[in-house]
C-alpha cells in the first residue's frame, strides 16, 4: 500500500470511529448493551468489515467498547478516556462526587466568567453565542446537547485568557457531563436561561453580571443535586 493510500485508510478508520461513537450517543445505547455486528455497521456506514474492525479497536483503546469473545462488541463507557483524564467517572458514589464537583465549580467558574467578561474578544463572543444558540436549539428539539454544553463552558474558560485555567478545562468537561447525567437533563429551561444571561453579561463586559449569572447557573445544579441526595436518604 502506498503512503497516500495508507493515509487515506487511516483517515477513513478515524472517521468511522467517530461515526460509531456518534451512533452510540445518538441512539442512546446504554453501557452494557451490544453493538450491531461488523457486517451491519459496515453496511450502515458504507465501509468494509476490516475498516469497522480497526475503528472498533480505536474505540476499545479509548475505553468506550469491549469485545467479549464469542458474544460480540459491547459499550462499556459512553465517555472516552481522554474526556475524563482524572478518572473521576470511575468513582463509585456518583452523588457524593457530583456535590464535590458542584462545590468546586462554585469556586472556579464564576471567576472564569468574570475574567471572560474582561478579556473575551469579538471572535470569542461570536463563538460563545453560536454555542449558546446550539445548546438552546438542541434542547428545544429534544436532541442530545451535552457536547455543546461542554463546549460552551470550555469556551468561557478559554475566554478568561488565563493559561492556568486552560489546564483546568478537562475537569470542567468532566463536571458538565457529570451534572447533565446526574440531573437527568431536568434543568433544561434553567440551562437556557442562565447560559443566555452569562453570554449577555460577557458581551456587555459586565464582570459583576457575568459572575452573578454563572453563580446562578451553578446554584441551580447544586441545589438539584442536594435535593436528590436528600430524597435518596429519606427513602
Amino acid at each position: 500500500m502506498s503512503g497516500i493510500s495508507q493515509i487515506k485508510s487511516k483517515l477513513l478508520v478515524e472517521q468511522v470511529q467517530e461515526n460509531i461513537y456518534k451512533y452510540i450517543i445518538d441512539e442512546n445505547i446504554a453501557v452494557g448493551e451490544k453493538l450491531p455486528n461488523e457486517f451491519e455497521l459496515g453496511k450502515k456506514f458504507n465501509v468494509g468489515r476490516s475498516t469497522v474492525r480497526e475503528a472498533v479497536k480505536l474505540l476499545i483503546s479509548r475505553g468506550v467498547l469491549e469485545i467479549r469473545r464469542g458474544s460480540g462488541t459491547y459499550v462499556i463507557n459512553r465517555t472516552p478516556a481522554e474526556s475524563d483524564p482524572l478518572g473521576l467517572l470511575a468513582l463509585g458514589d456518583k452523588m457524593s462526587l457530583a456535590i464535590d464537583l458542584a462545590n468546586l465549580r462554585m469556586m472556579l467558574e464564576p471567576g472564569m466568567a468574570e475574567m471572560a467578561a474582561l478579556n473575551a474578544t469579538e471572535e470569542d463572543i461570536e463563538k460563545l453565542e453560536r454555542l449558546c444558540d446550539s445548546v438552546e436549539n438542541k434542547i428545544r428539539r429534544g436532541d442530545d446537547y451535552v457536547s455543546d454544553d461542554i463546549a460552551f463552558h470550555t469556551c468561557i474558560a478559554e475566554c478568561s485568557k488565563n493559561k492556568v485555567v486552560e489546564h483546568l478545562v478537562p475537569i470542567i468537561d468532566t463536571t458538565v457531563m457529570m451534572f447533565v447525567n446526574v440531573t437527568h437533563k431536568k434543568l433544561t429551561e434553567e440551562t437556557i436561561l442562565t447560559h443566555r444571561a452569562v453570554l449577555n453579561a460577557i458581551k456587555d463586559k459586565d464582570v459583576i453580571g457575568a459572575r452573578s449569572a454563572m453563580t446562578m447557573h451553578m446554584t441551580y445544579n447544586r441545589t438539584m443535586i442536594l435535593n436528590m441526595i436528600k430524597a435518596e436518604n429519606n427513602k
